[in-house]
């Protein structure tokens, strides 16, 4: 029994390892192309020069970019854990590959998304719906765009740690609270008589102390929020179980556990604080009236709680969760063994549903929240069948979203076609800038990041929001008119190399962001469509379908 127990163990992690792997690898065309690897997004590349900087001086701990809003650069709110994350793997891959850099930056979150599948695998061992669980963790859309290959970015890092804090939350969920489990080792019989160890309450502590953390570690904007709402819950929750017991009311919140999740958190919180040595700015709220730029950006927008794309991320199930809820609120008493779900969890859920209205980066921990508090929702039903019919019906938007991708028409196709081909043409113009000495570019705020990395050489612009200043330069000289105006903001940002594409893009992007109209003769044109018209400071090197380069003589 115990043979047949570790094969069927085995074939269900191997299952879950490759759908996890089948979905977040999916768009390796996109990738890998031409024997290079290509990321996703710009701040994709911003974080891989972060990781090119601590390859070149082992221990850096990188607190100011100039790559980006040159000469000034920025003090980013970018941290430390995910850099060496990314070179540590990219150490393991050296052997392999004389890209390793490029390679572990390309499988970092997937990597991570599979550890998060083990976890949850794990964590839900004794649930009667885990698979719901799983199969909706490995698919949804939502969660594979934040775990995906190319996409090193610190929200897959943040989604695996935030998983494991909020499993760990109270309890395992099987039907005892944190409060009374047993501190010593404990051991459960399963029916094939096989009896299984279980982690001390206060070993579950002390890692999902560390797990926020580390989350707030990697940043502090989304996790204070979350983090919040955790604590204030427990607090009110522990507060009135003391209170209907009759006992002291603030004598037994800060128990053992707790305790020692609060120990492991402060250690860490100190730690990244002695290593980092600066707090990053929390900016939720920018004055800067170029802010329009966020405008321009998919994770900042907000999403309308009739957008189809909510059935997208989790299928119909974002329509059934509130009659689920509602159902586990009116049972979740009548079965002392059920599973049971903390109430910071029910409190997260609509919390992290109407941030996500608010701006669509969110989206990733709703339903990552929604994912985890399944087993929970679903306890209620008890035909399995009815269970199973209920959650494959609701995935078919989910389906059809991955069936739309996989099997694209034609257009897409050709979109996606042109869109390799644009990133191999401005690859090549961007190495041709390669130099041991520094010569600034200036290029448009989305592609500045990618050719700064193919480079090596810093940029104007920059795709977040500490390099407004540079970006809103950027978009001044595109739509400038007057040669010595443009030729002012060139000097002025130290620029020796200009990057001209795809002008009516740019001069749209450009007008909307400094919320003026577009000039009928921008610079941006000259330079893209009539190079033989630009000004005489200009030279033009080199060009390719993706774009020009031109030289500026400083004389």
């Amino acid at each position: 029994m115990r043979t047949g127990r570790f094969i069927l163990v085995g074939i269900e992690v191997l299952f879950l390892s490759v759908l996890i792997l089948a979905t977040r690898c999916s768009n390796y065309p996109k990738v890998f192309v031409a024997s290079n690897v290509y990321f996703t997004d710009a701040d994709c590349y911003a974080r891989m020069s972060r990781v090119q900087m601590c390859a070149a001086q082992p221990g850096l701990i990188v607190r100011h970019h100039n790559f980006e809003n040159f000469p000034q650069g920025t003090s980013p709110h970018t941290t430390a854990p995910l850099d060496y994350l990314i070179l540590s793997l990219a150490i393991f891959l050296r052997p392999f590959t004389s890209h390793a850099i490029d390679l572990a930056g390309a499988l970092v979150s997937p990597v991570l998304a599979l550890a998060g599948s083990w976890f949850l695998w794990w964590w839900s061992r004794t649930f009667r719906y885990r698979w719901p669980m799983l199969i909706l963790y490995s698919i949804s859309p939502i969660l594979v765009h934040g775990t995906e290959l190319g996409r090193p970015d610190h929200q897959s890092l943040l989604m695996l740690l935030v998983m494991v804090a909020l499993c760990l939350e109270g309890s395992s969920w099987s039907g005892t609270t944190c409060e009374s489990r047993t501190r010593a080792e404990t051991s459960i019989t399963g029916d094939d008589g096989i009896r299984e160890s279980r982690m001390p309450s206060l070993r579950l502590s002390v890692v999902k102390g560390l797990a926020w953390g580390a989350a707030l570690w990697v940043s502090l904007y989304e996790l204070l929020l979350l983090l919040g709402i955790v604590v204030a819950t427990s607090a009110i929750r522990r507060l009135s179980v003391q209170k209907s017991a009759s006992t002291n009311a603030f004598g037994n919140i800060f128990d053992a556990n707790l305790r020692a999740a609060l120990v492991a958190l402060g250690t860490v919180v100190v730690f990244a604080v002695v290593i980092e040595r600066r707090v990053p700015l929390l900016s939720i709220f920018y004055s800067d009236p170029i802010f329009n730029w966020s405008g321009t950006i998919g994770e900042l927008s907000s999403v309308s709680p009739l957008n189809p794309i909510w059935f997208r991320w989790a299928g119909c199930l974002i329509a059934i969760a509130p009659f689920l809820v509602w159902l586990r609120f009116r049972q979740r008493r009548n079965k002392a063994n059920a599973v049971t779900m903390p109430t910071a969890i029910f409190v997260l859920l609509p919390a992290s549903y109407l941030l996500t209205i608010w701006q669509a980066r969110w989206a990733y921990f709703f339903v990552l929240i929604l994912t985890i508090a399944l087993p929970s929702l679903l306890e209620p039903i008890k035909s399995r069948f009815v269970v199973w019919l209920v959650f494959v019906l609701s995935i078919f938007s989910v389906l059809r979203d991955w069936d739309e991708r996989l099997w694209p028409n034609d257009a897409e196709l050709a979109r996606r076609a042109e869109r390799r081909m644009e990133s191999i043409q401005v690859r090549e113009l961007a190495i041709m800038m390669r130099s041991p000495q520094t010569h600034p570019f200036l290029a448009p705020w989305w592609v500045s990041p990618e050719i700064s990395y193919w480079s090596g050489q810093p940029g104007v612009a920059g795709s977040s929001h500490e390099s407004l200043p540079g970006i809103a330069d950027s978009a001044r000289f595109y739509l400038s008119e007057e040669p010595e105006s443009a030729r002012e903001i060139l000097r002025d940002r130290q620029v020796e190399w200009v990057f001209a594409c795809d002008s009516d893009r740019v001069i749209q992007n450009s007008a909307a962001l400094l919320g003026m109209g577009a000039p009928a003769q921008s610079m941006c044109r000259i330079l893209d469509r009539t190079p033989a018209q630009a000004p005489a400071f200009f030279m033009l090197t080199a060009q390719n379908g993706g774009g020009k380069l031109f030289r500026v003589n400083k004389r």
